[in-house]
């Protein structure tokens, strides 16, 4: 797989390129080695250089504490995308469309691309305003399970907004948890 030309097509031409991707293997064992686990680093390992070596307001971060969270961010990006495939094809059946688990995997290993794409103004702690710019991955998500799982068109947004907000519930429960575990430094990442 051509990475950088599936980058670019996902985010330019979307639904010209989710067709493209509906015939390749959608399984974890392709998707993860030749994309989320290499996407979805960007984030974390940008955010970690820098408030390692620029800081966060004048405050630099520690190696070791810093490295910790990164792996931790890093782990539970990739934990998300098999939870967010779970959660679309599960409701898949409520919106009347198609039920595949693999192409369920394909949108949510695809359509977090933006986000992960602007994790590198972690970089110059200064731009992270800029993360702004993955909010483009709803409209990526929107036109994944349009074009993948089939829901009729009166019923896409809806199905995609129910995916959304199961994802933001797991996220406030994961960012409880990693409060509780890690106190307000984690948890903020």
């Amino acid at each position: 797989m051509d990475i950088v030309g599936r980058v670019k097509g996902i985010l330019l031409n979307p639904k010209a390129e989710w067709p493209k991707i509906e015939s390749e293997p959608g399984d974890a064992g392709f998707l993860f080695p030749n994309y989320v686990m290499i996407l979805a680093a960007i984030g974390p390992v940008c955010r970690f250089l820098g408030g390692w070596l620029i800081g966060y307001g004048g405050i630099h971060i520690g190696f070791i504490s810093g490295l910790i969270r990164a792996i931790i961010v890093y782990v539970l990006s990739l934990a998300m995308v098999f939870v967010m495939a779970y959660i679309i094809d599960f409701l898949a059946g409520t919106f009347n469309a198609r039920r595949d688990f693999n192409n369920a995997m394909r949108v949510s290993s695809y359509a977090p691309t933006a986000s992960w794409l602007v994790g590198v103004f972690g970089l110059i702690p200064v731009l992270g305003f800029l993360a702004i710019l993955g909010l483009y991955s709803i409209y990526l998500l929107h036109t994944g399970i349009a074009a993948l799982m089939r829901p009729p068109a009166d019923k896409a947004v809806i199905y995609t907004i129910a995916v959304i907000v199961c994802l933001i519930v797991l996220w406030v429960v994961v960012g409880g948890i990693l409060f509780a575990l890690f106190g307000a430094g984690l948890a903020m990442m």
